[in-house]
């Protein structure tokens, strides 16, 4: 039987110090780049979310506001036996995304965290204070108590079953952080040395390992911003546009896959519509392993 994909749209950019993610959501929806994948049979837009703006609402607030909608609507969605993709929005919303997976689980996932940075600062470490520093961080149970537990009491994801791909940016607190967890962080250096499908292997046997299932999130600036101009938080160089739709494509076809979620698509920064297309791209190349899922076991140990 076809599987369903429900996309979720969240947007916010309360979490970013720029802001103009909160337009990505409903800037990919108009774009020439999503009109062309909108007629497929088995896609359908969901819902977009909103950050709500009350008087007196502190950011964390609004933050953990969305998360918490956002958590219901991806749990229902894979009630109904859909496969949700959320479209961000700041990287703030994977709390959301992936606390409501696990509610659906009743158990903490496994996650492939794609990305330039390394998002796991608590309130405590954090030099800038932007909550987009600090989802991943929050997924394995330390942060704001307001973004805590939105799913599961304690932790959303599993920690030995997940593995940060790509980043070349962080601070040290995190990467202690992380480390202490049993995080398994493979940065550009160790990619540029080994080669991306080496490191993609590990990576999918990690995430494999997670009995209750998987994720996968994709913060944009993981990619080279030449590629992918349209992104909050650029860092020079970074993965190849070939290398995260091979790396999507093997994780897609890969028994276990629960969600993935596309974060912080910047519309003012985006050049001729360059990223909105790679986005529609990356959805394309998924699409069939999705919506007929015959998924294969992870690669052997080498």
């Amino acid at each position: 039987m076809s599987k369903r994909i429900r996309i979720i749209g969240a947007a916010s950019g309360i979490g970013a110090q720029d802001r103009g993610c909160a337009d990505g959501p409903v800037a990919f929806h108009h774009s020439r780049a999503w009109h062309e994948l909108e007629h497929h049979p088995l896609i359908d837009w969901g819902t977009t979310l909103f950050a709500q703006d009350r008087p007196g609402l502190a950011p964390v607030e609004r933050v953990a506001d969305i998360c918490r909608d956002l958590a219901g609507e991806v749990a229902d969605a894979l009630a109904a036996e859909a496969f949700p993709l959320v479209i961000g929005g700041d990287h703030s919303v994977a709390i959301g995304t992936w606390s409501g997976v696990a509610r659906h689980l009743g158990a903490p996932l496994g996650l492939v965290w794609i990305d330039a940075h390394l998002d796991s600062h608590t309130p405590e470490t954090s030099y800038s204070g932007a909550i987009h520093g600090m989802p991943l961080a929050c997924l394995l149970g330390r942060g704001d108590k307001r973004l805590l537990g939105i799913g599961l009491a304690g932790g959303q994801i599993s920690p030995q079953h997940t593995v940060v791909l790509g980043p070349r940016s962080w601070e040290p607190e995190e990467a202690e952080f992380l480390a202490r967890l049993g995080v398994r962080v493979i940065a550009g250096d160790e990619i540029d040395q080994r080669g991306f499908a080496d490191c993609l292997d590990e990576a999918l046997r990690i995430v494999a390992g997670a009995t209750a299932g998987f994720g996968v999130t994709l913060d944009l600036d993981a990619i080279d911003p030449e590629i992918a101009p349209g992104v909050g938080s650029p860092e020079p160089e970074g993965l190849s546009a070939a290398a995260v739709r091979l790396g999507l494509r093997r994780l897609a076809g890969l028994h276990g896959l629960l969600a993935l979620e596309i974060v912080e698509y910047n519309p003012d920064r985006d050049r001729h519509g360059v990223t909105a297309r790679l986005v529609a791209e990356l959805i394309g190349d998924i699409l069939p392993l999705l919506t007929h899922p015959q998924r294969n076991s992870p690669p052997a140990s080498y």
